[in-house]
């Protein structure tokens, strides 16, 4: 490398942190939608058809960012709740975001907050394929009652096979002091139950994360 070759990777380097290998992940974006009823604010959710990945789940709509047709995670976030509970973009006023959350089995999620502007769920037209029901829980509810926290423990195999067919490790040692560095994760996983649901996970965190930018400092 000579000073030119510097210059031109400075010139290269990003301004503003981004996800390095982020082309890599399954990219989503979820709107997490806020219903005023009585003049108090909801979230609104969804439970997941029973015959769709991750069925029974409680979730915010949400979806793969699909370049052919989103210009960028906002409008992915808009066409998916649009699919998912009919209501259309002209009644979505975006608010804002959170920060990119990295999921444990490689995906990101970008999360918009909107307001919705519909009087109650009738409004709303479901896709029976992908949402078995929609239901609204106040924010307040969020605010008084904190989320449990467990903990999981995730194993990963670091091995694959070479061109004769043998095993081999990735792991450059390996001994029986091994302190599962490699072979072992520890997340926390937040879980909230409401309602007669258990809400945990990505939508755990997010409504956690929206709950903690309320708070008055």
């Amino acid at each position: 490398m000579n000073k030119k070759d510097l210059k031109l990777l400075t010139k290269n380097l990003s301004s503003i942190q981004g996800i390095l290998g982020k082309e890599e992940y399954f990219n989503s974006a979820v709107l997490i939608p806020l219903i005023s009823i009585d003049d108090e604010y909801n979230f609104l959710f969804e439970k997941r058809a029973a015959n769709i990945r991750q069925a029974g789940e409680i979730c915010f709509p949400g979806g793969e960012i699909d370049l052919n047709l989103d210009n960028d995670f906002i409008q992915a976030a808009i066409r998916e709740t649009e699919e998912e509970i009919g209501i259309p973009g002209n009644k979505i006023k975006v608010l804002g975001f959170l920060d990119t959350l990295i999921g444990p089995r490689g995906i990101t999620i970008d999360p918009v907050i909107a307001e919705v502007k519909i009087k109650n769920l009738d409004e709303c037209i479901l896709d029976k394929r992908e949402v078995e029901k929609i239901f609204l829980v106040p924010v307040s509810y969020f605010e008084k009652h904190k989320p449990e926290e467990y903990k999981i423990i995730s194993n990963y195999n670091y091995t694959m096979y070479n061109e004769e067919g043998k095993e081999e490790s990735l792991i450059p040692q390996q001994n029986s002091d091994d302190d599962g560095t490699y072979k072992e994760s520890l997340r926390k996983v937040l879980v909230y139950k409401t309602h007669g649901e258990i809400i945990w996970g990505i939508t755990a965190r997010l409504i956690y994360e929206v709950v903690k930018k309320m708070k008055r400092k």
